[in-house]
């Protein structure tokens, strides 16, 4: 695992300079809150690129200007559910109700997807990208086992979501210099739906890796206490594709592709 770790720190060495509004994020342990059965307590997670802030009604804005099938009202039934940008005054307008800096939600899985590729390619993050980014706070790579920013975090799951959302970057850069992972809104990732997959597909209809977010889940857990982590592998686990809620929006990231310099595609997070 030492050794692991020890190549993904070289191969970031070599790595191009962020895309605009991204940090570098990585290489990294990420601590696993309940590993399958053939998963690492530990896992290293590779250098990438991530967006600072979750992605505005102001940048969604200009996608669905610039991409009309992604509008309101004209997005296929096949990619959205009705509550896509159910908020928003009209297909191009989200209205003097919402604040055009505050995170865009009541996006789909397809849709937040079809976002970040517009940006030169760019995607979603994976579950384990986003989870290692989450587990940073101000000042640890790794802090899923300090009491006080589990606290903190559980404390604003229990909190209801104002009608209106704040603008973005309102909160403390952790470690890696990301903003608002936790306090705003939850958020999409690539492989949303993995948790609940069984790591053999011989297993179709028995329990296996369901356990994980069942009551027995502690049973694995490296950490019983991190709730939060657990909260949000059930949440995720309840979602599909088309989805869309007025407290899930999404942010985008990106590969490090050595000796390759990215070249922005103009779209802001």
């Amino acid at each position: 695992m030492i050794a692991a770790a020890a190549l993904l720190t070289v191969v970031a060495a070599f790595a191009g300079a962020a895309p605009a509004g991204m940090v570098e994020v990585g290489p990294a342990l990420l601590t696993r809150a309940a590993p399958a059965p053939k998963q690492m307590a530990e896992e290293p997670v590779a250098a990438f690129f991530l967006d600072i802030t979750p992605v505005t009604n102001a940048a969604y804005l200009s996608f669905v200007t610039s991409d009309p099938r992604w509008q309101k009202g004209r997005a296929a039934k096949l990619f959205v559910d009705d509550r896509y940008l159910a908020q928003w005054h009209s297909p191009l307008s989200p209205g003097a109700a919402l604040d055009l800096q505050a995170p865009v939600v009541g996006v789909s899985w397809f849709a937040a997807r079809a976002f970040c590729n517009a940006r030169n390619g760019a995607r979603l993050p994976t579950t384990d990208e986003w989870e290692l980014a989450a587990q940073a706070s101000t000042t640890e790579v790794d802090a899923s086992t300090d009491p006080a920013f589990t606290k903190a975090i559980l404390g604003w799951y229990a909190q209801q979501a104002p009608a209106r959302l704040p603008a973005v970057g309102g909160g403390d850069e952790n470690i890696w210099g990301v903003k608002d992972l936790h306090g705003l809104v939850w958020e999409w990732v690539e492989d949303f739906s993995a948790a609940l997959v069984s790591t053999d597909n011989r297993a179709s209809g028995e329990k296996q890796d369901i356990v994980q977010f069942c009551g027995g889940g502690a049973q694995s857990a490296v950490n019983p206490s991190d709730y939060a982590s657990f909260m949000r592998f059930a949440f995720r686990s309840a979602l599909e594709a088309r989805f869309a809620t007025n407290n899930l929006g999404f942010r985008c990231a990106h590969d490090v592709v050595v000796g390759t310099p990215f070249k922005s595609a103009g779209v802001a997070p």
